[in-house]
């Protein structure tokens, strides 16, 4: 489904990321692990767009998404839950699971997809008429990964889901990332806690500080 060859980027005239290799299967868990300053954030953020490549290329189902803008990466299937949430904290929790659907191809099932999030975090059904902000840090945690499934992706990209979480609830994210797969979502994870990732991944694991400057 992925297939990340000699990749490299960086920001400015400094290039931090090196050749990366791999690919990933549909329906697998792909994880990429590191330690702080392995270029992890800067890995998920080439692959999505947001900075340039400066060699290399990046195939998704046998499409060249390389240097690709976001909004055309998402409508090729390709959604991140990024760092630290980023909800709009003074729009309701439906407001901001809607605002996922913005893609063209998510819009005519915009409800189906919102009951199937519901079904998977019956907590944000309770939430639908809170501001984002009044949430509690597991609780935003899933607002922004059902957000992420509003776009109906085929891969989605997870930034660090356990950051800033309590240990009950980073078993619980970890649960829900696998339940998400049981959905037929193929999962890229970047996360620190290499323990708990190495348990959850059943496909490819790239240890980023190879690759890093």
């Amino acid at each position: 489904m992925l297939k990340v060859s000699d990749l490299s980027s960086g920001y400015g005239k400094s290039q931090v990321l090196n050749g990366l290799n791999f690919e990933g299967r549909a329906g697998e868990i792909v994880t990429l692990i590191g330690a702080n300053g392995a270029v992890k954030t800067t890995t998920l953020k080439t692959l999505c767009g947001v900075i340039g490549a400066t060699t290399g290329r990046v195939e998704f189902e046998g499409q060249d998404l390389t240097n690709r803008p976001p909004f055309d990466i998402v409508d090729a299937g390709i959604t991140m839950i990024p760092e630290g949430r980023q909800l709009f904290p003074h729009f309701t929790v439906k407001d901001n699971l809607l605002m996922g659907s913005y893609k063209r191809a998510a819009r005519p099932i915009v409800q189906r997809k919102l009951e199937e999030v519901l079904q998977i975090f019956p907590r944000v059904r309770e939430r639908l008429g809170q501001y984002a902000g009044s949430l509690s840090g597991g609780e935003q945690q899933m607002v922004a990964i059902a957000r992420g499934m509003m776009a109906d992706p085929k891969l989605l990209v997870f930034d660090e889901p356990s950051l800033g979480l309590s240990p009950l609830l980073v078993q619980q994210m970890f649960d829900i990332i696998r339940d998400v797969t049981a959905h037929g979502v193929t999962v890229l994870l970047v996360e620190q806690n290499v323990f708990r990732t190495l348990r959850l991944a059943d496909g490819t694991v790239i240890n980023l500080n190879t690759h890093s400057a």
